[in-house]
């Protein structure tokens, strides 16, 4: 299934999605923040998805209650630290930690630039004390609107050199791209990667904006992307990648069916799909459940498992040296 001889990668990660729950728990005490219930496992559902959602914005209330415990900058950096930890106990060799300043400040009204700092000093502990590759990308938080994104661009700008990109994610639906194309054109003047959330929440057009405008490298999720020949062919020659997430589509309610998930229709057009989590800590999975689901629903092979590997690596916001590097740290 997974092939030892490629690194194991998640470039759909969001941080702030990824608050163990039991971490939640100990900050809402310790903040005197109060709850809903009394016992840790009756206050489980609020915070982990249980089955699926009715859609997208149902399944992104429960990330509220890991935001709403963060009352000061060290409990941010306590978050990012243990987002490091997960990933090295999944077994990843790089991951691509995204997250959203604004999101995360707002509950206690925390500096903006500050939680930025925040997460970067508890990524760089993290990374001194797990043997694992990190790289952080930058969220604006479509559904707080263009003046909030402006904002948290802004933050994230001035903390430039500690990211290797910018990221679009929200309600897609409500707040589409095309509002944010003076965002992504001044992300792009800054020499940032770009990957958009799109084709999610709406259809193949919201694709095209974040490729045509937003100059999207990777979209997240993309499946509306298989309504549209024109566009997975165009994918495919300008190699612009899926972060593909079965476990969080169902939970979204974007997929209904598992079974039908359209993954292997990109891989069958060549578009460069991969795997990755979302949201783990909230959907109450890891990366290597998005590999026995694609296996025990999809009935990928080998050969189809490697491809998804080396498009990971391919498809990683690293230099052609750091793929080599880490390929070659399999290859030992």
């Amino acid at each position: 299934m997974i092939n030892k001889n490629y690194p194991l990668i998640d470039l759909h990660r969001h941080l702030d999605g990824n608050i163990r729950p039991k971490t939640v728990w100990e900050l809402a005490h310790n903040n005197n923040i109060a709850l809903p219930v009394k016992n840790f496992e009756d206050f489980l559902p609020y915070v982990q998805i249980q089955n699926s959602e009715a859609d997208l914005l149902a399944f992104l209330k429960k990330l509220d209650w890991g935001v709403a415990v963060l009352k000061s900058l060290d409990d941010c950096k306590r978050i990012a630290f243990e987002n490091v930890e997960d990933a090295y106990n999944a077994g990843l060799d790089y991951a691509e930690l995204r997250f959203s300043p604004y999101y995360m400040s707002m509950t206690h009204k925390l500096p903006i630039e500050g939680v930025v700092s925040a997460i970067v000093d508890g990524v760089a502990e993290g990374i001194k004390a797990f043997d694992i590759k990190i790289n952080l990308i930058g969220i604006l938080s479509r559904t707080f609107g263009v003046d909030k994104c402006h904002i948290e661009l802004n933050s994230l700008l001035a903390h430039k050199n500690d990211l290797v990109a910018i990221d679009l994610a929200g309600d897609e639906f409500n707040f589409p791209g095309e509002l944010f194309v003076e965002h992504f054109n001044k992300a792009r003047d800054a020499g940032l990667n770009i990957t958009i959330h799109a084709g999610e929440a709406a259809g193949p057009k919201s694709v095209w904006q974040a490729i045509q405008e937003l100059h999207a490298q990777r979209i997240g999720h993309g499946v509306a992307c298989a309504k549209d020949e024109k566009l997975m062919s165009h994918m495919a020659t300008h190699n612009i990648a899926i972060e593909s997430c079965l476990t969080s589509n169902f939970q979204t309610g974007t997929v209904d069916d598992l079974t039908l998930h359209p993954i292997k229709t990109f891989l069958k057009h060549g578009v460069p799909v991969f795997l990755n989590t979302d949201d783990p800590a909230v959907e109450g999975i890891e990366i290597k459940d998005e590999f026995l689901l694609a296996q025990q629903k999809l009935a990928f092979t080998e050969q189809e498992f490697q491809t998804l590997q080396a498009n990971a690596l391919n498809a990683t916001f690293l230099s052609d040296s750091e793929k080599q590097t880490l390929l070659n740290s399999k290859l030992l």
